[in-house]
């Protein structure tokens, strides 16, 4: 028998000598049945490291690290009023930002200018940014309002760093801008360097495809100008930048790649640790679970992200990774997240370790002090889910401090007994109360507790105390997941074979969050096991302007060019064809963004350069991973078509010249990207006078959600009469005036009176069918139909088989983490998804047993 277990074993024996209490029965079931742990057998499969001849053990020393000095010396936009201080705050983006701060209040040198000498070591990136203290902290923010996530240093050397405020959260800005831009350059190859986060003043901005960046509506004057990589990978880039009014400041920054080499962190736990469970590394680097984001209550680093430890059968843990040399890694050890069960001084406070990458292979060797963070005793909730879970699902916990809730944390499984067990020791001291509530999959608001259901539920709450406590708490039932569904109903006919290009895809839906990343090989297993040939993706970037329109990547909102990278290497490993079909996010309704543009000239020229870099950015991604399709277009892009319209029926102004842009647009693509490209249409309103350009595109893909019904309960074979009618009458003329193949991609939500093509509002309108997704909140007074969804892809399905020049069918919408029932366009875990597995193998002649 392993050490390990023999151990583990021993501490059950010691334990029950002494009481065979209910309490005791659960440290039983702790340290034997969570060893299992089913749900991360794939975290926790790499090998124990094997120590090498060349390692270079670190311990912990008090040998002084060099540091150097900095002087900050910022500017801000108008003085103090009496009583008012300014600080300097040093961020923990491992923690949170806004959760371990430590704050340098600055001396003034005149009523705007303020400054600060601070040491720090060599080789460190330091986050930071200004609060005003005015009887309560008020954050800077930049020239259009967004909160200042960081400001970035790096030290390599004593300097003096200048800073311009824009604003603070409660004061406005009407001072002069300009912009920095410029291209981020491999100093040894002189390849562009995508996903590099560049900051200047407060603002940040991620590289794209061709290691282009944008920083605009910066305040006229000196910037400290910082290009750093999210993992590491390069030396961090630091110079001066001066911005004009209404002017360019061109800054191409040449960046140096570093080796990477072999870092062996191991660690010992505290004597109180509970065995097996699993042990993490939260990071500041994208490697070890830093999302780069403001997710749910300012966390940044998510536990599904992070690498778990393995334990070595000596209570100790450890884990192998490789890490560029000279990289800056702040990190600590958890059985949570950077917030949640991470590790503390004795003294209570949080623990943050740094390491600068040494140039040779390494070995860590750290120890816990502790879990805890002052005399609270730990919670324990213990819990058993419903028989309906499915077994691919894991149970997660959501915490919520005083403020706001946290991201969920994956609980540790006791799979035999349908239990779950996670025992909480921290940050408690100071919080009197703690709200909770579980969630599948770590998507709290959308696959909830039945109890607890919806985004903004106040949840279950229990107080700390100096006792330790078990909750004991059965989950009945979990909101849009019954039993599973039985047969579902689908015509007995013929199903036509199609030829070997025949397109049976199913398209993710775009929204996006840094949780999904762990169930992506779930779900393309799903997604294989319905006989589908192709995967859509629908990455985003986020407008965070409109006057004049920036798009950029958002870490918050946008999954970054690495996890779209692995997704489509997970989906191309499934043997199935990838499709990327990019569109971008609005921070409202994408109606009212148009309508607040300026659209004169000057916009159009900068709507179309954002949008081209958009569409390059993801053809260079496509070429880069073998995707064999770049979709364009979409419902949202009307107003940019020639002669388009807004969605109140007014010319949107677009330039006449609007079909030799996108007839130019096509063209740059082509010199990008080898494959397909297709053109998506909503039907039938894009279809009353389709673009020109369509002839230099590839495909034509029409957005389906068209009526096909005006009697709810309609049959498949009654709906699908009317839906070959519109095919015949509002898609085929089309289709012979430009002799492209044609996709039908497929979305009806599980709504009733979905394919009426109206689901009536409270205000007599229609809703829209992709606000019915998660994570939007569910809309009561709309009734759930699942069968209704069944029907409708039955009678397209039905249609599309008697047409053979249809060349493909997609299912829209589908959401990756988790199977809901619920009113959405999603067909995982419903109905729908039956109809699709038995009419894509027809389709594709795929034989099914």
């Amino acid at each position: 028998m392993p050490s390990f277990w023999s151990a583990c074993l021993h501490a059950v024996r010691e334990t029950f000598r002494k009481t065979h209490s209910r309490k005791q029965e659960r440290i039983f079931i702790l340290l034997i049945l969570l060893l299992s742990l089913p749900a991360f057998s794939g975290c926790l499969s790499a090998a124990s490291p094997t120590p090498q001849e060349t390692q270079v053990t670190v311990l912990p020393t008090t040998t002084p690290t060099p540091e150097a000095q900095g002087t900050f010396r910022v500017e801000i936009p108008a003085p103090l009023t009496s009583g008012d201080s300014l600080f300097l705050t040093v961020l923990d983006e491992v923690t949170g930002l806004a959760l371990n701060p430590t704050s340098h209040i600055m001396e003034a040198e005149d009523p705007t200018h303020f400054s600060i000498d601070l040491p720090f070591q060599l080789s460190s990136v330091v986050k930071y940014r200004y609060v005003r203290k005015s009887g309560s902290m008020m954050q800077e923010h930049v020239s259009d309002g967004r909160a200042v996530r960081y400001r970035l240093l790096y030290v390599d050397g004593p300097g003096t760093i200048s800073d311009i405020v824009s604003r603070w959260t409660d004061t406005d800005f009407n001072g002069p801008t300009g912009r920095i831009s410029g291209k981020i350059i491999d100093s040894e190859t002189g390849n562009p360097v995508p996903n590099v986060l560049v900051a200047a003043g407060g603002a940040q901005t991620l590289s794209c495809s061709d290691g282009g960046y944008l920083l605009e509506g910066l305040p006229t004057g000196l910037h400290n100008l910082v290009a750093y990589s999210l993992d590491g990978a390069y030396r961090p880039f630091q110079q001066g930048a001066t911005v004009a009014q209404g002017s360019n400041t061109p800054a191409d920054l040449r960046i140096q790649p570093l080796p990477l080499v072999k870092v062996v962190f191991t660690v010992s736990l505290p004597e109180n640790s509970i065995p097996g469970v699993p042990v993490r590394l939260a990071g500041n680097l994208y490697q070890l679970g830093n999302t780069f984001a403001d997710n749910s209550g300012g966390v940044s680093t998510v536990a599904v992200r992070m690498p778990v430890l393995s334990p070595l059968g000596d209570g100790r843990y450890s884990i192998s990774l490789d890490l560029p040399a000279g990289a800056d890694v702040r990190y600590k050890y958890t059985l949570g997240d950077g917030l949640w069960n991470a590790e503390h001084t004795s003294s209570g406070d949080f623990k943050l370790r740094q390491l600068i990458v040494p140039s040779q292979a390494t070995e860590v060797i750290d120890r816990v002090e502790t879990w805890s963070d002052g005399k609270s005793a730990p919670i324990t909730f213990d819990i058993t889910v419903p028989v309906t879970t499915l077994a691919e699902d894991y149970v997660s916990i959501q915490l919520k401090p005083a403020f706001a809730w946290t991201e969920a944390i994956p609980m540790w499984s006791i799979s035999a007994q349908n239990r779950w067990i996670y025992v909480l020791y921290s940050p408690l001291n100071t919080l009197g109360s703690i709200g909770y509530r579980y969630c599948r999959n770590g998507q709290c608001g959308s696959a909830d507790d039945v109890r607890t259901a919806g985004a903004n539920i106040v949840g279950m709450a229990v107080n700390t105390s100096m006792l330790p406590e078990t909750i004991d708490d059965p989950v009945s039932n979990w909101m849009w997941l019954g039993n599973p569904s039985g047969p579902t109903t689908v015509p007995n006919v013929i199903i036509n074979h199609r030829n070997q290009d025949f397109i049976a895809g199913i398209e993710f839906q775009p929204y996006y969050h840094p949780t999904w990343h762990s169930r992506y090989p779930q779900a393309l297993l799903d997604v294989k096991n319905m006989n589908a040939n192709w995967l859509i993706l629908s990455p985003t970037w986020t407008f965070t302007r409109v006057n004049l329109p920036v798009l950029e990547p958002d870490s918050q909102h946008d999954a970054l060019w690495p996890e779209l990278s692995e997704q489509i290497r997970l989906a191309r490993g499934q043997n199935m064809d990838v499709a990327l079909f990019p569109s971008p996010n609005f921070s409202g309704n994408p109606a009212d963004w148009w309508s607040s543009g300026a659209r004169d000239f000057a916009w159009w020229n900068a709507w179309f350069d954002r949008y081209r870099t958009f569409l390059l950015h993801h053809a260079d991604l496509a070429e880069d991973t073998d995707a064999r399709m770049l979709i364009i277009g979409g419902d949202w892009v009307a107003p940019a078509l020639p002669g388009g319209n807004l969605k109140i029926g007014s010319p949107s102004g677009v330039p006449e010249d609007a079909p030799a842009r996108w007839s130019s647009l096509i063209a740059d693509i082509r010199k990008h990207f080898g494959g397909q490209i297709a053109f998506a249409i909503p039907f039938p309103a894009g279809f009353s006078e389709a673009p020109e350009f369509l002839n230099a595109v590839d495909h034509i893909y029409v957005l389906w959600s068209a009526p096909i019904s005006s009697l709810i309960g309609a049959s498949a074979e009654e709906m699908s009469l009317e839906a070959g009618k519109l095919m015949d009458e509002g898609l085929l003329p089309v289709i012979e005036q430009t002799g492209k193949p044609v996709t039908i991609g497929v979305g009806y939500p599980s709504a009733r009176g979905a394919v009426t093509g109206c689901i009536s509002d409270e205000t007599g309108g229609c809703v829209a069918f992709d606000s019915l997704s998660r994570p939007m909140a569910d809309l009561q007074y709309i009734q759930l139909d699942l069968e209704e969804q069944a029907a409708a892809y039955s009678a397209v399905m039905l249609a599309v088989n008697d047409r053979d020049w249809i060349d493909g069918v997609i299912s829209r919408g589908y959401y990756p983490p988790a199977a809901l029932q619920d009113k959405s366009l999603s067909i995982h875990g419903k109905p729908a998804r039956n109809a699709i597995w038995y009419w894509f193998p027809g389709f594709l002649g795929i034989p099914v047993e």
